[in-house]
């Protein structure tokens, strides 16, 4: 087993790409009562952060630490920018994995006093925070299991 991918795609809970799979726009779209961002909200943060610590993008992160947009603004009109945004998310997960498999040692620092793996452990947690109020959003509007994997036990 590669630990990053099992961290980053495949393990500890559903497959990343099965978890996002077989919703419509206006699921994604939902927010229930009390609820402050619904599943695209919450795909297109972890999906955004992703990006900037994977690219090691510091002027994306300094504007977003400052004040920048941290959720969209707008929901998408188009089932597309889902798929979109699902597309973002898995190829910037194996953008991760790739990092930590690419032979640079991960004891290197990324910053003082940060190494690689700290920031890929970091952003592996952060997407599973995302991905765990993803399936909870599911499960609150009946859209869990994924209808393509309905028929496992």
């Amino acid at each position: 087993m590669q630990i990053w991918e099992h961290l980053f795609l495949t393990g500890e809970f559903r497959e990343r790409e099965d978890l996002l799979s077989g919703l419509t726009l206006e699921q994604v779209t939902m927010r229930p009562d009390g609820v402050p961002h619904s599943i695209y909200d919450e795909l297109w943060h972890a999906a955004t952060w992703q990006r900037i610590v994977v690219e090691r993008d510091q002027a994306a992160r300094d504007a977003l630490l400052d004040g920048g947009e941290d959720y969209p603004r707008t929901p998408p009109e188009h089932e597309q920018q889902w798929h979109d945004v699902v597309r973002l998310f898995l190829d910037g997960a194996r953008a991760a994995a790739a990092w930590a498999r690419s032979g640079k040692s991960l004891l290197d620092e990324e910053r003082p006093g940060v190494t690689g793996a700290d920031t890929l452990s970091s952003l592996a947690v952060h997407n599973a925070y995302h991905l765990g109020k993803i399936v909870a959003l599911r499960q609150r509007i009946g859209a869990w299991p994924p209808k393509a994997a309905a028929g496992e036990a």
